[in-house]
């Protein structure tokens, strides 16, 4: 696709290494031009978040108005939201108008920073959970996420596949079940595709403290291919080489979980 066009609807993180800055690196490792609506700003380095200061609600509607009725998207990516009145308010623009409403969304459920700060309050899931999930192309949740999304901490096969009776109830279409917080020697990311069957995307576990805002990139390099044209499945699985490569070519910076290398 010639000029594939990204919206980011995402935090800020002053550190480079995830949310608005880490999205644009990765948009851009891929060819595709981004644009951003930002919803909160953060003060954060490789050690931890310290304060976030979301932006009014409606200078996030503005942002995302602005970008869709000018430019516009191939896709968009929504990452952290914040509060409940922003996560209600990117849900009632992206329905306002059938060509909103067709542009493929990757909802990345952030719920927590890596470090464990909170970046959405519960009134704000509950919106996510009701509104947001179901107008989702895919949603992408870490195993934690997704056991405060269904109530089941998805660790064995059995289990994920409880946990997908829930994402179907919610209206999610394709849920990716990243295995990053797993245990053992192998990285197993589960793609559920709607149907009885789950595509995994393994890796080797690697030994490092240099992953900070590996949720961020993945999802947006979904997002990229999404963008580009290409089939989910194809889009997950690019996606999810490039953060394994660019947690294994890591800049190693910071004196705690550091930025990964988006060029790579």
């Amino acid at each position: 696709m010639a000029n594939p066009r990204l919206l980011v609807i995402a935090g800020s993180d002053s550190s480079g290494g995830a949310g608005i800055q880490a999205d644009l690196k990765t948009a851009q490792a891929f060819g595709v031009y981004a644009q951003t609506a930002v919803t909160a700003v953060t003060v954060q380095n490789t050690h931890g978040v310290t304060a976030v200061h979301p932006v009014p609600a409606a200078i996030v509607r503005g942002q995302i108005l602005a970008a869709l009725n000018d430019i516009g998207a191939d896709a968009i990516k929504i990452g952290m939201l914040g509060n409940a009145e922003i996560a209600a308010c990117v849900a009632d623009v992206l329905s306002e108008t059938e060509e909103f409403r067709e542009i493929p969304l990757v909802l990345d459920t952030v719920m927590l920073s890596s470090s464990g700060a909170p970046l959405l309050d519960e009134e704000g899931i509950g919106i996510l959970k009701k509104r947001l999930m179901r107008r989702s192309l895919l949603a992408t949740p870490n195993l934690p996420e997704a056991e405060a999304i269904s109530g089941v901490y998805p660790k064995s096969e059995h289990r994920l596949r409880n946990a997908v009776t829930v994402f179907k109830m919610l209206g999610a279409r394709n849920v990716l079940f990243k295995g990053g917080h797993g245990d053992g020697d192998t990285v197993r990311d589960m793609l559920w595709t709607g149907g009885a069957e789950f595509v995994p995307f393994e890796s080797p576990r690697q030994a490092t403290s240099h992953t900070h805002g590996t949720g961020c990139t993945l999802a947006t390099a979904i997002a990229s291919g999404i963008a580009q044209g290409w089939t989910l499945i194809d889009a997950v699985g690019r996606a999810h080489l490039f953060v394994q490569n660019a947690i294994r070519t890591a800049p190693q910076l910071g004196g705690g979980a550091g930025p990964l290398n988006h060029r790579s």
